[in-house]
């Protein structure tokens, strides 16, 4: 499900495709406005968002570490009540019991030793997941419309329909490769998404450079690329949030992402429009090279030393900070 979630990013990204079909379109609108009213779309659907936090639970992990017990029996007496309404049984035995200790928060000290100490292989998978798919995504799409527009005379108002299956290939990626990630495990499927992602930007490269694609072609095999990098891409945001302890699992989301982005996402578009700015294939080539490096060199990092945590209660995968003996 959170493979899913992270992947519905690419819904929004084909209704912002569509739209700026139409908002790019001078017989419509004149484009000087248009891509404004483009920034527009974005903001209005984030206020969407802001009144949809309303009606989301907090979580109980989260209640129970606050000391707000109470709360957390009711989100978990609301979700069993929804499971069995449903028709399914609960399980009698009940899981291993664990003892917490409340905290208001948890001290950057702490939050140090855990992640360059106590778990510093799980820190060094986290930060190569994070940085080498913002590498790799920032690269690769916030160029995309530069290389259809540069390299294949695709008209600007043009380029939102070749991100249609663009968006396709990234959404159904983790919509069908998600479970496997729960049946056949973690270390496997994070390792193949994110190696496979490299080999196949390494071939449809390859076929750029000798310019044998056409812009219909190589959307498509950026389609399938997507297909898998996307569901890596995602497991990622999945790893850096379940195998820290529960405390900080937000927070190891935010650094990892902070620290990835640092070094993929400014570095990538930087270097890939400087690429591209040459009119060489061969050097935006280049490029994508250095981006499936990345990506192999993560996917081994995460079958090396990536923790198995499928089908595992959090507190397994990690000790809770405030755990009592």
């Amino acid at each position: 499900m959170d493979l899913v979630i992270n992947g519905s990013f690419w819904i929004g990204a084909a209704i912002g495709a569509l739209g700026a079909v139409v908002l790019l379109d001078p017989a419509v609108i004149d484009p000087e406005y248009g891509w404004r009213l483009g920034f527009l779309l974005g903001a209005s659907l984030a206020l969407l968002i802001f009144f949809m936090r309303i009606w989301l639970p907090e979580s109980p992990r989260w209640l129970m570490t606050h000391g707000r017990a109470p709360e957390a029996e009711r989100v978990v007496a609301g979700i069993e009540s929804r499971v069995m309404g449903a028709g399914h049984v609960l399980p009698a035995a009940g899981l291993p019991r664990v003892r917490l200790r409340a905290r208001t928060h948890t001290p950057l000290s702490e939050v140090a030793h855990v992640l360059f100490h106590q778990y510093r292989r799980r820190t060094l998978v986290g930060l190569s997941l994070m940085s080498g798919q913002a590498f790799f995504y920032n690269a690769i799409f916030f160029t995309y419309a530069l290389v259809l527009t540069e390299f294949y005379g695709i008209r600007a108002d043009h380029v939102g329909w070749y991100i249609l299956p663009f968006a396709a290939g990234n959404f159904l990626g983790p919509l069908f490769l998600g479970r496997l990630f729960d049946v056949i495990g973690r270390r496997p499927m994070i390792a193949f998404t994110y190696v496979a992602s490299g080999v196949l930007l390494t071939g449809s490269g390859a076929l750029f450079a000798q310019g044998t694609l056409s812009a219909a072609q190589q959307t498509f095999a950026w389609s399938v690329i997507f297909f898998f990098a996307s569901a890596a891409a995602s497991s990622a945001y999945l790893t850096v949030s379940e195998t820290f302890p529960l405390e900080i699992r937000a927070l190891a989301i935010a650094f990892f992402y902070a620290i990835g982005t640092g070094i993929g996402g400014i570095a990538g578009p930087w270097l890939f429009g400087a690429l591209i700015d040459t009119g060489s294939r061969v050097n935006v080539f280049g490029g994508y090279l250095l981006g499936a490096a990345l990506m192999i060199a993560a996917g081994l990092i995460a079958w090396f030393f990536a923790a198995s945590a499928e089908r595992k209660p959090l507190e397994s995968v990690a000790r809770p900070l405030s755990f009592l003996d």
